[in-house]
């Protein structure tokens, strides 16, 4: 078993064989599914996974209780890859009390067709677990309407922020981001962050002045590693994000079907360069997955994209103004 912190354990699963997430974004190193057991007077889960991967998730869950029941399972984001395996936990443990709030419970009836044993939250509201308790805050829009995140406070805090915080990339062996070489995540980090969250930078930053002032030891996200040393780095690259601020940098994105356009795109960035911009990232769009190049449009000031016009002649053919 996995333990995070006192009383707080990891049972989430790694899916290394699937190619695209959500069918759209490459996943080259594979990505984590996480859930959370908290073990006081009553149990909590947080969150559930994806449900291909549920004989394992159930098997992490049985390492760590046994035979004992699970009295809550929070829902902190319906999205599949993470509520996924709710209608099968529910066979193991049919008097699990779903929390969430009203747009959660509102998707789990037509996703599932579950409406019985839930307990609606709202925003600030605090639910105990004996000795310790849990506060809920709604974040709607990071990314969907009903996410929400929930705050444990125990001797350490741990937030459970759903996909706010997370990243591509499985966990290959190390959960903690101090047990690991971060290097890989930061970059992964930016890329989920631009193409799943990035055009909610409002309720991204309406989410982050509701946690302002509180201190949490842990970020416990549903997608890469547990943050511990790194939180305020996470926390601040978040931040920055929403703002849409940006480092100085240039991304130059071109298609070309006979090399002239890219010829015209090596002489821009050869300007660039020799006018001191230091951070140059060029792209052939047909060449290179579209969620790369969004995440460095996120992370650099300059964008330029490189086409020459096309005429429409005909209703039936189109002429190119210049050879490209």
């Amino acid at each position: 078993m996995i333990e995070i912190t006192n009383n707080v354990y990891y049972v989430g699963v790694n899916d290394r064989n699937k190619s695209l997430f959500e069918g759209l974004w490459p996943l080259p190193n594979g990505v984590s599914y996480n859930s959370y057991l908290i073990v006081d007077e009553k149990v909590c889960l947080i969150d559930t996974v994806e449900v291909d991967f549920f004989v394992q998730f159930i098997e992490n869950i049985h390492e760590v209780l046994g035979d004992r029941k699970i009295d809550y399972l929070v829902i902190n984001h319906m999205e599949p890859d993470h509520s996924g395996g709710l209608a099968l936990l529910k066979k193991y443990y049919p008097e699990i009390q779903v929390v969430g709030n009203k747009k959660t419970f509102d998707m789990m009836s037509g996703f599932y067709g579950i409406k019985e044993n839930t307990m609606e939250m709202k925003n600030g509201e605090t639910l105990s677990l004996g000795q310790h308790s849990l506060q809920f805050f709604m974040t709607p829009m990071v990314h969907w309407p009903e996410t929400m995140m929930t705050l444990y406070q125990g001797k350490e805090s741990v937030l459970f922020s759903g996909d706010g915080f997370g990243s591509f990339g499985a966990l290959n062996g190390g959960i903690i981001d101090r047990e690991i070489n971060t290097d890989w995540c930061w970059m992964e980090m930016v890329r989920y962050y631009s193409n799943i969250v990035g055009k909610y930078g409002t309720p991204v930053q309406n989410a982050l002045k509701k946690l302002a002032g509180i201190h949490f030891d842990y970020i416990c996200s549903t997608h890469g590693p547990v943050w511990n040393k790194y939180v305020e780095k996470v926390a601040g690259m978040y931040d920055q994000m929403s703002k849409y601020e940006t480092e100085p940098g240039l991304v130059i994105c071109y298609g070309t079907m006979y090399g002239n356009t890219e010829r015209m795109a090596e002489q821009i960035a050869r300007a660039a360069s020799l006018a001191g911009v230091k951070n140059i990232a060029m792209y052939n769009v047909s060449k290179t997955h579209h969620s790369y190049i969004l995440r460095d449009i996120f992370r650099f000031r300059g964008l330029i994209v490189a086409r020459l016009p096309i005429t429409r002649a005909c209703t039936t053919r189109w002429t190119c103004s210049s050879p490209r």
